[in-house]
């Protein structure tokens, strides 16, 4: 009769066998592709954010410009505009911009934007004629001084 006592001597493979998992090489490898893609992606990303901050800039000066007109057609001047209680007061300051009124005569206005926070280095105008100025773009921008508002980084409107 053999002897069914078991010692602990005999080595069970099968659990070794069922074992899953991955390997320290393919950890290291997903994070290396993770990597890459994160560095592809994070300045295509930043750069539509920024575009969308921009926009809300110019479309506040859009606005103004079409309050402003509405103002010089009530009272015939520029001069009051810009204020509180008329029909062209500012855009309210947001996180990103704020805005003013820089020159207001009988006969010409101009409004400013002014980039805060993130966007602090960035700057557009509009004026009485429609022109539209990107008065300050921050490094690696092109197209200050353009009579367009830049809205990407390589200078395009």
């Amino acid at each position: 009769m053999k002897n069914s006592v078991s010692h602990g001597c005999r080595r069970d493979r099968s659990f070794a066998g069922n074992m899953r998992g991955f390997t320290l090489i393919e950890l290291m490898v997903t994070v290396a592709v993770i990597g890459v893609l994160t560095a592809i992606v994070m300045p295509s990303y930043t750069g539509y954010v920024t575009r969308g901050r921009i926009t809300e800039s110019v479309s506040g000066l859009s606005d103004m410009s079409v309050k402003m007109e509405q103002f010089f057609q009530d009272n015939r001047t520029y001069v009051g505009a810009c204020t509180a209680g008329t029909v062209a007061p500012l855009p309210a300051t947001t996180s990103y911009f704020s805005y003013s009124c820089s020159v207001l005569s009988s006969s010409a206005y101009t409004v400013n934007a002014t980039g805060a926070g993130t966007m602090s280095n960035f700057g557009y105008s509009i004026d009485q004629v429609n022109t539209h100025l990107t008065t300050s773009l921050p490094t690696g921008w092109n197209g200050v001084n353009n009579t367009c508002w830049v809205l990407k980084s390589d200078g395009s409107c």
